[in-house]
This record gives structure tokens, sequence and C-alpha cells, in this order.
């Protein structure tokens, strides 16, 4: 055991520098973002580092570390040995990168589906653990690199890239035969990325999100011309309510939602297009539905309408989006910077009927935050 221990923390050492055993520390990181990057709980990795783990665990970790290791390698080799052209035209990176990224794709899939099935030590994994850990992880990076950029360093998607947040939330009412019932958009969190696999001018880059939605009910269920279209209330007064503190407003539903936007830079503008790609939704409890609505009949009655909403409607809030070109953040690609908006005026049509609605993103963790230095 003691040669195991030895052994792992040798390896760990490598990627998280000096350990300091009198606190079972690293110099370069702290356990949590440790433990985060090799894909274990707090509680495993604990285990690991205080010598109180399995002969079994142990060697798995050990096994992981390894293929990090050799990852890590084969990629330095690979750009070592493809040092005559951009690091972005090697195909088998290329490959790799894509092959990924579509495991990435049905693995979050899985989790939105069944997040239930897969836990640790009674601690369900989060529904966006995959994506988070794809790209805030060191051991697997899928963004364009500083270094990989060509020489005249004209590569504009390379300050897009980074973690992005929904700057404001916005809501839709759901068109039906029944009145009632809104859509409430209350976080995204996208990780954007260079498809230097599909541009090689770097116009082009992705955005992998984990969408975060309500479903509520009004009691009093006004058209939804009441809150669009009508002098009683404007889109901008909806836009304000605030259903935690409007007592006509119940909540229903949580939707969680994997969603692929891809996003095209031209001299002035920027083209979004996307889709769904997984979703899963969690019902609020019927003894929760009960004390609000006092009526069994009709937490029935809503619980069926919004089966029908999940069976039917929200297929239209599958269909790939149309958005009008927003600006470009800045015409100086240098000037963007954490804090930068993002912003499109979207048109969802349900049911026949359009519904306006803007979508803007919040850049607040770039990646490359350093300007491209020309070697020309």
């Amino acid at each position: 055991m003691e040669e195991l221990y030895a052994d792992l923390v040798k390896k760990l050492q490598h990627q998280f520098g000096k350990f300091n055993p009198e606190h079972n520390r690293f110099e370069k990181a702290n356990n949590t973002n440790i433990a985060r990057e090799l894909g274990y709980s707090d509680a495993q990795f604990s285990r690991l580092i205080n010598k109180s783990a399995t002969e079994g665990e142990y060697q798995r970790a050990i096994k992981n570390i390894d293929r990090i290791l050799k990852i890590e390698k084969l990629e330095k080799q690979l750009q070592k040995g493809s040092s005559k052209m951009p690091v972005w035209l090697s195909s088998k990176r290329f490959y790799v990168l894509v092959g990924f990224l579509a495991l990435l794709v049905l693995s979050i899939i899985v989790l939105l589906i069944f997040p239930g099935k897969f836990s640790v030590e009674t601690q369900e994994i989060p529904r966006d653990h995959t994506i988070k850990w794809t790209f805030e992880s060191s051991f697997i990076n899928p963004y364009v690199k500083l270094n990989d950029l060509p020489d005249d360093c004209n590569y504009p998607c390379y300050k897009y890239q980074g973690k992005w947040k929904l700057h404001k939330s916005y809501k839709l009412p759901f068109f039906r035969e029944r009145n009632g019932y809104h859509y409430l958009a209350t976080g995204v969190d996208m990780y954007a990325r260079c498809m230097a696999e599909k541009s090689e001018t770097g116009n082009i880059f992705e955005g992998y999100e984990y969408q975060k939605h309500e479903i509520w009910y009004d009691t009093r269920e006004w058209p939804m011309d009441s809150f669009l279209t009508s002098d009683m209330m404007t889109t901008e007064r909806y836009q304000s309510i605030d259903f935690r503190k409007d007592k006509s407003f119940i909540k229903l539903a949580d939707l969680h939602t994997f969603f692929r936007s891809e996003f095209e830079l031209s001299d002035s503008l920027i083209r979004r297009t996307g889709k769904v790609i997984g979703r899963d939704l969690e019902m609020v409890s019927e003894a929760q539905l009960l004390a609000m609505l006092k009526n069994e009949d009709k937490v029935k009655e809503v619980e069926e309408e919004v089966g029908r909403i999940i069976r039917i409607r929200l297929k239209d809030f599958s269909v790939p989006i149309a958005c009008e070109d927003a600006a470009l953040i800045s015409d100086t690609v240098e000037e963007i910077k954490d804090g930068d908006l993002m912003s499109f005026d979207c048109a969802l049509t349900t049911s026949r009927m359009a519904i306006d609605y803007t979508k803007t993103y919040e850049l607040v963790d770039q990646y490359i935050k350093n300007d491209c230095v020309s070697r020309m």
C-alpha cells in the first residue's frame, strides 16, 4: 500500500507541483480541484490522499493518471512533429478532438436522461459535470491556444473562447389551447471554443450550453395576448415580472437542457445557429403543488397539461433557433474581455405563433486573456 501511495503522489506531482505531506496538499492546486479533474468526488480523493483507500482504488487511480500523462506526452510529440505547419491543421489531433466532443455530447445526454443512476456515495453527479470537467480540466483542453494561432494572429474567434453565462433571464408564454403556462429561462453555462477543424481562418466557434429553465402556471390563466400585445401588459412589463414574488404564479417544473450553438464571425456581424441535443424535466412534487393549489383535481389538471407541453410544445423548442445576426462585440479582436455581452434577438415559433425574445450572453471567464503577438 505504501508503494502504491508513493507512486500515486509522485505522478500527481507532475501535474500539480510539489507535495506537502504534513497537510496532504499540492503546490499548484487544491484537493477539490484535483478531485474534479481526475473525475473523483471529494470523499474519494480524500481517501486516496490520506492513505485510507483500498488497494484496488489506488491501482485504478494510478492507471487513470498514467493514461492522462500518456495523452499529454503524445500530444506534445504530435505538436513537435507538426512544427512546420500550424498546430490546428494537424488532422490526427482533430480526429481525436472531434471524437471526444461526440463522446461528450453522448455523455451529457445520458446524464440528463438518467441523472439519478450515476451517484457517488449518496451524492448525485450534477447534470453539467461532464461539460464542466471537459472545459475546466487541465487534462482535456479543447480550446485553441496562443501557440496554435497563425503567425499573423489573424484568427478572430480566439478571444471569444471561454465560459459565458446568461446575462439576463427571459420568459415566454406557452401558446396552447389552455392559457396560463409560462417558460422561464433562468441560467445558461456555455463553453465556447474555436472550431479549427471547420475553419482555418478562425471565423467559426461553437458553444456547448447547459441551460436551466422553469415552467410556471398563472392561476388567473390570462391569455397570451395579455402578456405580449395588449396595453395592459407590454412585453417589457411582462419580462420584468418576478414569478417568485407574484402570488398568482406557481412553479411546476425545472427543465434541464443541453444545447449546441454555432457562431460565425463576419466583418461586422455574428451569426448564430443551434439546436437542442438533450432535455430532462423535474416536476415539483404533488405534495408541494397541493399545498399551493389547495385542490387535488387542479393538481391533476396542471400535471396533465405539463405532460402535454412536454409531448407537443417542447418539440417547437427543439427545432433550430431563428435569431437575427448580432453586432460584433468589437471591431478590434484584442479589445474583447470579460464582462462583454453578445446579444441576439430571436423568435420562437410555437403553434404557428412567433414569439420574440432576446438572449444575451456575458463573457465571464475568457480563456485567452493575453493578446496574440504577430511573428511576421
